[in-house]
């Protein structure tokens, strides 16, 4: 995987590209690969680990053909392949999956550029973004075990309403 700054443009593009936060090796809390276990804790601590957000991204516009809507998301899904699910009708959609991040500020960005940024690609409704949650994962666990907020995305793929 070639790595590069954020905004930069991969070569032969035109436009930007989605990028996602990746994890380094302090996601799961661990040591870093050249530091040795239980040495050097002051250091892994002064820098944000990531955490993974449960991403809920509502579109709307004008009516599409129903095969289009679906084609177009199971596209984005093959593209995007961390798609937990999709909802559609031919007015709307709701997509949900889970994103790495630093924070709630840089999930919320690469979730309001998904759509815009597949578009083209996966050939979806000329659509705008209505709603946009995002969650922690310690509080989506938390709703689910209490019978609050949208159950388990499950099953997995692209459903109608």
């Amino acid at each position: 995987m070639r790595r590069v700054r954020p905004g930069a443009l991969p070569r032969g593009t035109v436009g930007r590209t989605l990028t996602s936060v990746g994890a380094g090796a302090d996601f799961d809390g661990g040591p870093e690969p050249d530091q040795a276990p239980g040495t050097g804790r002051e250091a892994h601590d002064s820098r944000e680990a990531s955490r993974l957000w449960h991403i809920t991204l509502s579109v709307s516009g004008a009516e599409t053909p129903l095969q289009e809507v679906r084609r177009g998301l199971e596209q984005l899904a093959h593209d995007h392949p961390f798609l937990l699910t999709s909802r559609y009708a031919n007015d709307h959609a709701e997509i949900r999956y889970w994103e790495e991040a630093r924070d709630l500020h840089d999930a919320a960005a690469v979730a309001l550029r998904l759509w815009g940024e597949h578009r083209s690609t996966s050939k979806l409704p000329p659509w705008e973004i209505v709603g946009l949650e995002v969650i922690d994962r310690d509080t989506y666990h938390q709703r689910i075990a209490e019978g609050y907020g949208p159950p388990p995305a499950a099953p997995v793929g692209v459903h109608p309403y």
